[in-house]
């Protein structure tokens, strides 16, 4: 008959497992030719199948888990129960530690200590205080004889295995006398095969039944990871073997379902310690949670699953300290799922050996030769890649067995490398796996792009890819700093949690005021309905600065701590959160300088503030370089039209292949409100006071009524047209009267009225004329850029302009008989946030936000 699956290396007399051969993914855990367990064997007579239950160590770590098992079994009845326990939490370390000791001649002071807190146990339950006399006059006497060098066959096993019998007998005792107890080495046989134990089938059945004859009791509690060899002789089914051993035991005795009570709600989506956001998966099929449970999910050990799913048995993984939740549901044929990927996960301390060589390419056998080397060392491999070209394999090992797989494999090519055919054997530490595990996968297009390209957006490089041919795994090879990172970023790639941007904002004045009253306005609609989490973590005027770990709701910068800028960057540029973006409303003409390095290490930036792209023009090369290196995103729509589409429409036309020639309009919302309401009626410096109070003008208003800002507007737009153009080849037409240019701001305002004869003046002229006035700009291919104050018809474009609009007339090649025309609110501090806002939108889009 064939035998029923493999499991977990037991420990063996010597102290170590016994070994398998090959990497342990590729280990076989089932044949198609491997049975089905019978649950007539099992069973004298047909009856509802057992509910089979599994309490791991934490959750019997005292005595009320021993108390909160027993309840939970209770509401099982009277349907037939099956239990199978795990020694107390740490017992077995400290066994293993007696057990390392007395090898060396010495006591240990822990097994003192572990004998009273079991003592203590049966007094807090109110057992019989000399149940376990027996158990531990045995495995001191154990103990003794190996301290005194006379080791025997198994007792490495009774040894490291006394802790669940005593948590057995005890949670049996509190049970009652309608449960049978039962020491899985009287039924659980296992043999020793070339790939390891496994379960000798026929052996395991005939001692379950006879077991069965002499304890026909409904009710078991049974000993997890215990079991022993065809002789007789005690052994262990490895660390986790409990899990399996429950496997084993369902199956055998025809369990309907088996609950696996841990202290987690059930298998998430990814480590809950690494990403905050993880959920816990409802259901999952088998092969999902195998690729998750190998690639270092902790809530289940990967061959635990075998015996169940060759069984058919559902597994659920539930919470002991919430029993009220569902949990994860394990079983074939899961509900589908909307998400192509179920879950993450992480395997850490790895390094990649790399062969490499023109001589590999078209041999045959080199791979083997490599893998059979690792091998022959010990060496487990993780992930291989092999590039097409056959030039070089790679191949991921643990961290601790790289320098023995780096020998071995020289050692192995010893002469290839010596012939020059090889290039030789390179080692890269610091490396970890990131997994996509989900049945969705399977047929669906672009599931790599997405994961890969989603990484490259956050700026983290991918060392290696490799995907199994069933399309269930995806795996990534990233440097070991990057992991958790990366683990984030693809949390948010497939959805399974908000894409979460950690957000600072420098200024928080008109402008930024604004903004953060509309982003915390916004925060929990676009977290419930878009899956986007903005966090403001960081918010700093020209002195101090607030910093909070999750999101600022309230700002008293008078309580912050004084400005430090690298801090401030640092702490929104946390490696928790997979991106970060800083929005820069200070108008301070330094921090432009500071963009190309934020750039440069994968933050992303927004503006309103015109420096960096009106200033230098090899400052502004070399920002828009850094970016393009890092994949980080600089954004300025704001710059230019407040809230309106003007450097998005411009882009597009140059993409689409258009070819702007002239670019003409009212680019200054405050002049445009300014004059629309000058009209004779009232005078020009209380239009001036009036636009100031309503936030419409910079606060100082001969930064708007100088022509300073407009030109910068020119400039940024002739340079995003392609046209080389810097403030100083735009001719500027200053409205300051010379005598209050260089006043201090508040005798500046007292003066305003000095502006009101000469404005009367040009608007007399221009009516005279049937005219009006408007500030306006213009800027060509051929360098020509003007700004002034025009007089101009009633028909022209400019004349109909309401209040703050802002008018941009775009000239093209398509567009050359009429021109493309942007027209809206130009000016004021809520339109202003508004277009930061949507570049903000934008990004987070870019990233992978559902917008």
């Amino acid at each position: 008959m064939a035998e029923l699956i493999h499991h977990p290396a037991p420990v063996t007399d010597a102290g170590s497992p016994i070994q398998t051969t090959g990497p342990t993914r590729r280990s076989r855990l089932l044949d198609a030719a491997d049975p089905v367990p019978n649950p007539d064997d099992a069973q004298a007579s047909a009856g509802p199948a057992p509910a089979a239950h599994k309490f791991g160590g934490a959750a019997l770590a005292d005595a009320a888990g021993f108390q909160r098992a027993a309840a939970l079994l209770a509401a099982e009845a009277p349907r037939p129960r099956l239990v199978v326990v795990s020694a107390t939490l740490g017992s077995t370390d400290r066994l293993l530690a007696a057990l390392a000791a007395a090898r060396c001649g010495r006591e240990h002071a822990d097994l003192a200590f572990l004998l009273a807190m079991h003592r203590a146990l049966l007094a807090a339950l109110g057992l019989d205080a000399g149940l376990l006399d027996r158990d531990f006059a045995e495995l001191e006497a154990d103990l003794a004889h190996l301290r005194a060098g006379r080791p025997d066959h198994g007792q490495a096993a009774r040894i490291s295995g006394a802790g669940e019998l005593w948590s057995s007998r005890i949670l049996a005792a509190l049970l009652g006398p309608g449960w049978a107890w039962l020491d899985a080495r009287e039924v659980l046989v296992v043999a020793q095969g070339e790939l390891g134990a496994r379960l000798d089938e026929p052996a395991t059945r005939a001692a379950l039944a006879a077991w069965r004859r002499a304890h026909p009791q409904p009710d078991v509690v049974a000993t997890g990871f215990l079991a022993r060899l065809g002789d007789g002789t005690p052994t262990t089914l490895g660390r986790n073997g409990s899990d399996y051993s429950a496997a084993l035991l369902a199956a055998l005795f025809g369990a309907g379902e088996l609950t696996i009570w841990k202290e987690v709600e059930g298998l998430m989506s990814a480590d809950p310690r690494l990403e905050p956001e993880a959920v816990v998966l409802p259901e999952v099929s088998y092969a999902e949670a195998m690729e998750l449970a190998y690639f270092g999910t902790k809530a289940l050990h990967p061959q635990s699953l075998a015996p169940a799913m060759a069984a058919g048995i559902p597994l659920r993984i539930r919470d002991v300290r919430q029993p009220g939740k569902p949990g994860t549901r394990v079983l074939a044929a899961p509900a589908p799922s909307a998400n192509p990927v179920k879950g993450l996960s992480l395997v850490r301390g790895l390094a990649a050996l790399e062969l490499q060589g023109s001589g590999l390419v078209g041999v045959p056998g080199s791979a083997e030769r490599f893998f059979a080397a690792l091998h022959r060392a010990g060496v487990s491999v993780v992930m291989i890649t092999q590039a097409s070209s056959e030039h070089s394999i790679c191949a991921l090992v643990r961290h601790e067995q790289a320098e023995a797989g780096l020998a071995a494999a020289r050692a192995e090519f010893a002469a290839g490398i010596a012939a020059g055919e090889v290039q030789g054997v390179a080692l890269e530490p610091g490396l970890a796996v990131l997994a996509a595990v989900g049945d969705g996968m399977i047929g669906t297009p672009g599931i790599v792009a997405r994961l890969s390209g989603a990484i490259a957006r956050a700026g983290i490089n991918l060392r290696a890819i490799a995907q199994g041919a069933s399309e269930r795994n995806v795996s990534l090879a990233v440097r070991e700093q990057d992991a958790e990172r990366a683990l984030r970023v693809a949390h948010t790639a497939f959805w399974l949690s908000a894409q979460t941007l950690s957000i600072g904002l420098l200024g928080p004045g008109n402008v930024g005021g604004a903004l953060l009253r509309q982003l915390l306005a916004a925060q929990s609609a676009l977290r419930r309905e878009r899956q986007l989490d903005l966090r403001i973590r960081a918010v700093a005027n020209s002195r101090r600065m607030l910093r909070a770990e999750t999101s600022l709701a309230a700002l008293d910068l008078d309580r912050g701590e004084p400005l430090d800028l690298d801090a401030f960057v640092r702490h929104v540029r946390s490696e928790h959160i997979p991106h970060a973006l800083i929005i820069d409303c200070s108008g301070e003409a330094a921090m432009a300088d500071r963009y190309a390095d934020w750039l440069a290490q994968g933050i992303h930036v927004v503006t309103p503030s015109k420096h960096a792209g009106s200033g230098d023009a090899a400052r502004l090369a070399a920002l828009h370089a850094a970016a393009r290196r890092s994949g980080a995103c600089f954004r300025y729509e704001a710059t230019v039209g407040a809230g309106l589409p003007v450097v998005t429409t411009l882009r597009n036309l140059i993409d689409t292949g258009d070819r702007p020639q002239r670019i003409a309009g009212l680019f200054s919302g405050t002049l445009a409100w300014l004059f629309h309401h000058f009209d004779g009626s009232r005078p020009f410096s209380a239009l001036l006071a009036e636009a100031r109070a309503a936030g419409y003008t910079e606060p100082d208003p001969r930064d708007d009524l100088s022509g300073t800002d407009v030109a910068r507007k020119a400039v940024i737009l002739a340079r995003e047209a392609g046209w080389p153009l810097s403030l100083e080849g735009v001719t500027v037409e200053n409205l300051v009267p010379a005598a209050l240019r260089e006043l201090p701001l508040a005798e500046f305002l007292g003066r305003l009225d000095e502006f009101d004869a000469p404005m009367a003046g040009r608007l007399a002229a221009a009516r005279a004329e049937g005219r009006v006035l408007r500030y306006l700009a213009e800027v060509d291919a051929s360098g020509h850029a003007s700004v002034a104050l025009r007089a101009v018809e009633a028909t022209h474009p400019a004349a109909g302009a309401q209040d703050t609009d802002n008018l941009f007339a775009f000239h093209t090649t398509r567009y050359h008989a009429r021109p493309l025309v942007v027209k809206g609110p130009g000016a004021g501090p809520e339109v202003t946030a508004a277009g930061v806002f949507g570049d903000l939108l934008a990004i987070a889009a870019h990233l992978g936000a559902r917008l």
